[in-house]
C-alpha cells in the first residue's frame, strides 16, 4: 500500500480536522459560547469515530462520518451567516450561549491587535455587561475571524467528505471481491469433495 493513498489522506485530513475543531473548541469555551461547544464536542466525536473506521476498514463508521460532515457543513455556513448578519440573524443576540449568559465571541475582546478599555458604568447597568466594554484598533473584526474559522471547518469537511465517499467505495469493492473469492473456493471446494467420491 503506498503512502498517498486515499485512506491515508483521509486519516491526515481527520487528524487535521481534530486539530482544527480542538482549537475552535477552545476559544469558543473561553467565550462561554454554548451551542459551538456542543457541536464542537459531537464533531469531534464523530472525527475520532471516521479516523478509527478508517485505520481499522470499518465502512460503517466512515458512512457516519460521511454524513456528519454534510451536516457539519450546514452548521457552519449558519455560523457564517449568524456573524454577517444574512437572513435577519444578528451577532448581537444571546443565540450562541443559549439566552443563558450576555457573553459573545472571545474574539470580540481579544482579536489582534484589540485594545479592551472597560467604560465606567452607568447608574441603570451592570458592570459585566458587555456595553460597557470598548474595543478599538482590531487588525480584524471578531465576526470575520469567526467566519475565517468556519470557513475551514466547511473546507476541510467537504475535502473530508469526499476522501471518505472514495474510501468506502475502495472498501466496498474490496468486499465484494472477497466475497466473489468466497464463493469461487467453496465451489472448488465442493468440486473437490465430488471428485474424491
Amino acid at each position: 500500500m503506498g503512502c498517498c493513498t486515499g485512506r491515508c489522506s483521509l486519516i491526515c485530513l481527520c487528524a487535521l480536522q481534530l486539530l482544527s475543531a480542538l482549537e475552535r473548541q477552545i476559544f469558543d469555551f473561553l467565550g462561554f459560547q454554548w451551542a459551538p461547544i456542543l457541536g464542537n464536542f459531537l464533531h469531534i466525536i464523530v472525527v475520532i469515530l471516521g479516523l478509527f473506521g478508517t485505520i481499522q476498514y470499518r465502512p460503517r463508521y466512515i458512512m457516519v462520518y460521511t454524513v456528519w460532515t454534510a451536516l457539519w457543513v450546514t452548521w457552519n455556513v449558519f455560523i457564517i451567516c449568524f456573524y454577517l448578519e444574512v437572513g435577519g440573524l444578528s451577532k448581537d443576540t444571546d443565540l450562541m450561549t443559549f439566552n443563558i449568559s450576555v457573553h459573545r465571541s472571545w474574539w470580540r475582546e481579544h482579536g489582534p491587535g484589540c485594545v479592551r478599555r472597560v467604560l465606567p458604568p452607568s447608574a441603570h447597568g451592570m458592570m459585566d455587561d458587555y456595553t460597557y466594554v470598548s474595543v478599538t484598533g482590531c487588525f480584524v473584526d471578531f465576526q470575520y475571524l469567526e467566519v475565517i474559522h468556519s470557513a475551514i471547518q466547511i473546507l476541510l469537511s467537504l475535502v473530508g467528505f469526499v476522501y471518505a465517499c472514495y474510501v468506502i467505495s475502495i472498501s466496498m469493492e474490496e468486499e465484494d471481491t472477497y466475497s466473489c473469492d468466497l464463493q469461487e473456493c467453496k465451489h472448488v471446494f465442493i468440486q473437490k469433495l465430488q471428485f474424491t467420491e
